[in-house]
This record gives structure tokens, sequence and C-alpha cells, in this order.
């Protein structure tokens, strides 16, 4: 499976993200990619106190706008998130289509980012409220496990998508810039390597507003914990084939007990 991993440095004005992601979806196209993975509020960035005016919710314009990245380019659109409303509240929502437009089931992110650091602290649960239940996607055949963000540090998340037949891992992202230094690509490989899965995750990079800096580095990660993609710094977009035949070796390979 060929897929697109695409990073950005989204900013509030999703028509300005929207334009950028166009894209690089038309150079993913040509590339053979058939699956793009977006990052995290890759629709509209806020600046962590103030929520984004632009919600997405079933059926409305935003929604819509999201859907036909995938119609538009025939290219299913996988994972990345966008805040939404759900009964009244907000929720941090990741959306999945075909290349169809069909909607394969969305996640709303269960575990909300909260951090004390020198000179920072943010807490997600002041915009946000969170999910409570787990979601897999098909795609050719091929299950999901959806997680978003601060989601790759509950390794039980992951486990129960491995569990019940997945073959990839998503985490779309938009991590700070101290704590991706120190742990963004240990928890990923972790995450690829005792799962057994491929893990795919679409990150935000750069500064985004006055207060939002993020890391970057979005990685595809194999289920032996090797790096196939890490785009580093900047906007940008990689297309990799998902060789399946890893995922069965690897389980041969190292069997869990579980």
């Amino acid at each position: 499976m060929k897929i697109a991993i695409i990073q950005l440095t989204s900013v509030l004005d999703y028509k300005v993200n929207l334009a950028t992601i166009r894209s690089f979806l038309k150079e993913a196209k040509e590339l053979g990619a058939e699956a793009a993975f977006l990052p995290e509020v890759f629709y509209s960035m806020s600046d962590g106190v103030t929520p984004t005016p632009y919600l997405v919710e079933d059926g409305n314009e935003h929604y819509n706008e999201i859907k036909k990245l995938a119609t538009d380019f025939q290219m299913a659109l996988i994972g990345g998130s966008a805040a939404s409303l759900k009964n009244g509240k907000v929720v941090n929502r990741a959306y999945n289509f075909d290349k169809f437009g069909v909607d394969l089931g969305h996640y709303d992110k269960i575990n909300l980012f909260a951090c004390d650091l020198p000179n920072k602290k943010i807490s997600e649960a002041n915009n946000y409220t969170a999910g409570s239940e787990y979601k897999m996607v098909e795609l050719d055949g091929r299950k999901i496990g959806l997680g978003i963000c601060f989601d790759m540090r509950f390794s039980e998340l992951g486990l129960h998508y491995r569990m019940n037949g997945a073959e990839i891992l998503t985490y779309p992202a938009a991590f700070t810039v101290p704590t991706g230094k120190a742990h963004w690509h240990t928890l990923l490989k972790a995450r690829a390597i005792e799962n057994q899965c491929f893990v795919v995750a679409a990150a935000q990079w750069g500064h985004h507003n006055e207060k939002m800096q993020t890391y970057g580095h979005s990685l595809v990660v194999d289920p032996w914990g090797d790096v196939l993609v890490d785009l580093g710094e900047g906007e940008k977009v990689e297309v990799v084939d998902l060789d399946f035949f890893k995922v069965d070796l690897t389980r041969q390979s190292v069997l869990m007990s579980r």
C-alpha cells in the first residue's frame, strides 16, 4: 500500500491550510499514493487558549471540505484530526474517508494532553471534551487503529488494536518541541515494536501563532522499529510503500504470548 505522510504548519484560517494540503495531495497522487495521512488539527490550528471558530460537524461546510480532499484526488484520507462539535461539546476528532468519499468512521481523542513544563503550561481539557471509544477502520483489507498525539503515551490503546487485528497504528500529532525532542521517536518506535505494526504519525511543525510551536519529524516506523520516513523540519510530503510482508515476518520471528 502506497501512503503519503503530510507535515504541515497549520494556521487558524482553514482556507490557507486547505490550499497547502491540496498542493501536497496533488504531488502525492502523481507519486502513486493510495492514502494520505494528515496531522492533528490540520484543518484549523488555534492558539490553545481560544478554540477555533471553524468547528466541523457532520454534514456542515467544514465536514464537506474535508470529504472533498478525498474525492477530488481519489485518495483515501486517514487519521488527520479537526476540532468538531459533538452534542454541543468540542472534541478532537480524527476523520477517515475512502477515495470515493465514504465516511469510514471517526475517533475522538481519549487522552487529552496536559503538561506543566518550565515556561509552558498546557491543558487540552480547557478546550476539548475527551472521547471514550476506541476505533479501527479498514482500508483495502488492512485494519488501522486510530489514536491522536498524546494517545501514543498509553500503550494499552495500541495493544487493544493489535489484539483485534490492526496492522497499522496511526497517531496524527501536534507535539510540543520540548516533549518532541525528549520522547517523540522513542514512543513511536516503542508502539511499533511492541505491537508489531506499522506506525504512521503525521505531525505539525513550526510556529503556528504567538503561542503554538510544534516539533515536526513526521514518522513512518516499520514493525521491527526501523524508521522508514522522518520528515524532519518544514512543510512537506513523502510517499512510502508499506510492505505488509514485514508485519508477517516480524510476528513470525518474535511471538507474542498474549
